[in-house]
């Protein structure tokens, strides 16, 4: 073996199934090599080595360096260097396929893998394929994933604040729904759950955003309530109750949706199949009113039988009919022996009705039902706005929603999406003709470990039969240890950046195979914007540098810039507008609505104005 090769490090002393024990040749005298004016570093952990087998070159991964990669039996006192090395494939013809078909022999030559061997490596060539960076160790070599696998086997993405999470969900969504390589994706379909508000702006240009306090690019965002489950709706309205209450409501609300069917005779529906959890309008404000009049109502009479009304209140406007007061004794009015004892959960109804914070779920637009179960609009013109939009990205601006109901609402919108899709599966609307990845962001919060809620439900669901229906999941926190264990476990494809806490890394190491967990001792120090991708959508585990979007399109999540901020001159503040955003739940809230007039103002328009002025001025130093 001529060692002025550049790229030869050593000797195979030790197979052990996939992993080899390399001895380094006594040339290799630094841990630097330039081969072909390149810089390469020798012996890192995650950097490649080629094994020539004849025809066919062996790949491998280092492991690990120095003392931890002895083979057993050697003399603790030899002084040479030593690394460990697991296989991870072959290339033939220059074409690399993961898996090992033969094992390399004890003597066998290793060399450092230059950029071209590289190249070949994580070469991903036709279509399905979109670049999302660069690899940190040879940045002309472009980070490719696989589409079909990212979407279909889910994927998350895992690190901890400030490590560039937003801006990387922004550069994912960006390349996985653009024209890439001569890919053209018209049909791309993307959902993305926007816990902070962060991603309206960024993506702007490629999404229509709903909010709940929308601006003026912004459309409103409605939930209609009837489309929700019926237990987790009453569990919301009422605060808890016992089953013959729930019965109570439960039966009310199959009353309105039987009546509501027989008016407008939904499509697809029949009065046998209706259940309490249909998807069917009703009145919140009827139902309210039905239950109050007969809790409140009370009988006069020689049977008891004659109800004593007085006033027949509004619905409407939430306000219960009266009735003469009960008496005591046996001299009557009487009070309703048949009312189901509910008072305290109507009137917990009745003020989440009326608390303004929750209208975009209990008075969703065009969607809220009249009294007589009548909406302006059905399920379908909600599902073309989410899911049919001209754009490939639909965001749900979320942060306007209280923090009390955010999981229950997260339970909601991926129920609404997921069944729909589910059920038209045979459709061209459905999943499987047009595929649909849900990006849930802070996914820690509404999916944790002990959660038992709607949206860790719907959560598990798509993890676990998603990829039949096409509906994909990108799930994306800050503290994977805290996530659901099953779909964190679904999860095919992984993005992890910056990882501080032992267990959160410990939830990454996971996923890799015994012999390469070496490659994530590298989480702590990783740089603001990078990653390492392992899984199914990654030819191999990579560290690489996602691309960073433009300027104007990164999220409005940077730290305070204490230093710039603090040397500011202080201006006035008024503490009443921060009340005022603290009791609306709201941070564009004011203290007093102004309403400004603007004119267009022309140049001629301006320099009469300006010519008068001066006049005026001249005048008035004339008499003075």
């Amino acid at each position: 073996m001529l060692t002025r090769d550049p790229t030869y490090l050593g000797e195979i002393a030790a197979v052990s199934s996939a992993a080899v024990r390399v001895r380094l040749a006594q040339s290799v005298a630094s841990g630097l090599s330039i081969i072909h004016g390149r810089v390469y570093k020798i012996g890192q952990v995650g950097s490649f080595v080629r094994i020539p087998q004849g025809y066919q070159d062996l790949f491998g991964v280092v492991s690990a360096v120095g003392a931890d990669a002895v083979p057993e039996g050697v003399d603790v006192d030899d002084t040479g260097r030593w690394m460990a090395v697991e296989l991870v494939g072959g290339a033939l013809g220059g074409t690399f396929e993961r898996g090992v078909s033969q094992y390399p022999n004890i003597g066998d030559y290793v060399h450092l893998a230059v950029e071209h061997d590289i190249r070949a490596i994580y070469d991903r060539p036709g279509e399905g394929n979109v670049t999302i960076g660069s690899l940190s160790s040879a940045e002309s070599i472009p980070a490719k994933i696989a589409l079909n696998e990212l979407i279909t086997r889910h994927s998350a993405l895992l690190g901890s604040t400030g490590s560039g999470k937003s801006t990387t969900v922004v550069s994912l969504v960006r390349a996985i729904t653009s024209a890439t390589e001569g890919t053209s994706l018209p049909s791309a379909r993307v959902l993305l759950l926007d816990v902070h508000g962060e991603y309206a702006a960024p993506l702007a240009d490629v999404a229509t955003v709903f909010s709940v306090e929308p601006n003026d690019t912004e459309k409103p965002l409605h939930i209609p309530y009837w489309a929700l489950a019926v237990g987790d709706l009453l569990e919301f309205l009422t605060g808890g109750t016992t089953d013959t209450q729930e019965a109570a409501f439960t039966d009310k609300i199959v009353e309105f949706k039987l009546k509501a069917h027989h008016e407008q005779q939904f499509p697809g529906v029949s009065s046998a199949s209706i259940t309490v959890d249909t998807p069917l309008p009703f009145s919140l404000k009827k139902l309210w009113y039905d239950l109050i009049d007969i809790e409140t109502v009370t009988f006069e009479g020689d049977n008891r039988d004659e109800p004593t009304l007085q006033d027949k209140g509004d619905p409407d406007e939430l306000i219960a009919p009266s009735y003469k007061p009960h008496g005591l004794g046996a001299k009557g009015p009487f009070l309703n022996q048949r009312a189901p004892g509910i008072r305290r959960q109507l009137d917990l109804l009745r003020s989440r009705l009326l608390d303004r914070r929750f209208d975009f779920l209990l008075h969703p637009g065009k969607w809220e039902p009249s009294l007589e179960g009548k909406p302006v609009a059905d399920l379908d013109e909600l599902l073309a706005g989410w899911l049919g939009s001209d754009r490939p990205v639909t965001v749900l601006d979320l942060s306007g929603v209280p923090s009390a109901i955010l999981e229950r609402l997260v339970g909601a919108i991926l129920k609404i999406v997921y069944e729909a899709l589910f059920w038209s599966r045979e459709k061209a609307e459905g999943g499987v003709e047009r595929p649909l990845l849900v990006v849930m962001e802070e996914a820690h919060r509404y999916l944790g470990t002990q959660a038992k809620g709607l949206a860790s439900e719907l959560a598990q669901r798509i993890a676990k039969e998603g990829r039949k229906y096409g509906v994909g999941a990108m799930v994306i926190s800050q503290r994977p240890s805290e996530v659901n264990e099953t779909v964190l476990s679904q999860c095919g494809t992984f993005f992890a950046l910056r990882l501080s806490n032992p267990d959160d890394r410990a939830r990454v190491r996971g996923t890799l195979p015994d012999g390469l967990t070496g490659l994530l001792d590298v989480l702590p120090v990783l740089r603001t914007g990078e990653a390492v991708v392992t899984g199914e959508a990654a030819k191999l585990p990579m560290r690489c540098r996602v691309e960073l979007p433009a300027e104007e399109h990164r999220p409005r999540s940077e730290d305070p810039a204490v230093s710039e901020k603090w040397g500011l001159k202080r201006r006035d503040e008024g503490y009443d507008r921060v009340v005022a955003s603290w009791r609306a739940q709201s941070p564009r809230a004011v203290v007093e609505q102004r309403k400004i007039e603007r004119v267009s103002v022309s140049d001629s328009i301006a320099l009469r104005d300006e010519f008068t002025i001066s006049t005026h001025n001249v005048d008035n130093t004339e008499e003075s």
